[in-house]
């Protein structure tokens, strides 16, 4: 079924029968997102092919989580995400419905794992701007797929990976992220004034840290702010959460280790609308840290919990 997902949205409506059953059972669903750090069959002329020891480990990292939708990061081709897909479902996890978005950066793309169906698909693969009198295009495009949860339950998936910090010798890399993120937010602004209550869901490797002006470009401001629900490691520190505020817990927050500047930092995100955050469950929102994570990726997976029902 997995293979069949990729098909027109009328498929997809087709499709919605068969989860009608298990939708209904589905008191609560989580969302995650992982940057799989090249997860490539095939070695390129610019990225090595993934080891089958790291690929068993991204795995691993997954089938922990047990997620009902997945957003990845550096995942390579088709083959690569069905790969993916099919070593899951061995695993014990179906994720039948896909969607994979290519960029300009053809090694690299985003993409899309579902247990539910997919209402509707809108790929964003040609976004542009303009930098100092030249044009750029956002390299690994973004998904942005509406998941049809239950039959009265819906909500919309933007994935996003934007420019890293590596230097490029075209132009400033902070300049062209925060190009990156206004395109972004542009997206959420559409579906937001198309329904102020929408259920948005935001998330991916924003390849910066909350304060940034990129950052801060997709998270928005006043009524259009989306809700950062800031996963933390499940490590038994009772003492983590002494702080005024969610904010400024000292939780273990890191999701990516940087090895230029031996530092770990949070970059990735999964935020969410006001409408979302209504059905948020704070206490099913985590960062997973497992043993050897690194073998894995340079990134730690985050998922969030949501309840279907809408309040």
């Amino acid at each position: 079924m997995g293979r069949l997902s990729a098909s027109p949205r009328v498929e997809a409506i087709l499709l919605l029968l068969l989860v009608t059953s298990s939708g209904a059972r589905a008191a609560t669903f989580r969302v995650a997102t992982y940057n799989v750090e090249g997860y490539l069959l095939q070695s390129t002329e610019n990225r090595p092919a993934k080891s089958a020891e790291a690929r068993a480990k991204v795995r691993e990292g997954i089938l922990a989580l047990r997620p009902d939708v997945l957003a990845l990061q550096e995942i390579g081709g088709t083959n690569a995400l069905w790969e993916l897909q099919d070593s899951l479902k061995t695993g014990g996890l179906d994720l039948p419905f896909w969607e994979l978005v290519r960029g300009p950066d053809t090694n690299i793309n985003v993409a899309v794992l579902s247990r539910f169906p997919f209402a509707d698909r809108r790929p964003h693969t040609d976004d542009s701007f303009l930098l100092s009198g030249k044009r750029f295009r956002v390299s690994r495009g973004f998904a942005e797929v509406d998941i049809q949860v239950t039959p009265a339950y819906s909500f919309t998936l933007l994935s996003t990976h934007l420019k890293s910090k590596r230097l490029v010798f075209s132009a400033d890399e902070a300049e062209l992220r925060l190009e990156e993120a206004k395109l972004l937010r542009g997206h959420i602004d559409a579906r937001l004034a198309a329904n102020p209550n929408a259920n948005l869901v935001v998330l991916g490797d924003f390849n910066d840290t909350k304060d940034a002006a990129s950052t801060k470009a997709v998270i928005g401001r006043y009524r259009g702010k989306l809700v950062d629900t800031r996963p933390a490691e499940r490590n038994g520190d009772v003492y983590s959460n002494v702080a005024a505020s969610v904010a400024d817990a000292r939780n273990v927050t890191w999701t990516h280790y940087y090895g230029k500047d031996d530092t770990y930092s949070r970059i990735d995100f999964l935020l969410a609308s006001a409408g979302m955050a209504r059905e948020w469950v704070t206490n099913e929102t985590y960062v997973l840290a497992m043993p050897a994570w690194g073998l894995a990726s340079d990134h730690r997976p985050i998922v969030a919990t949501f309840e279907a029902p809408d309040r």
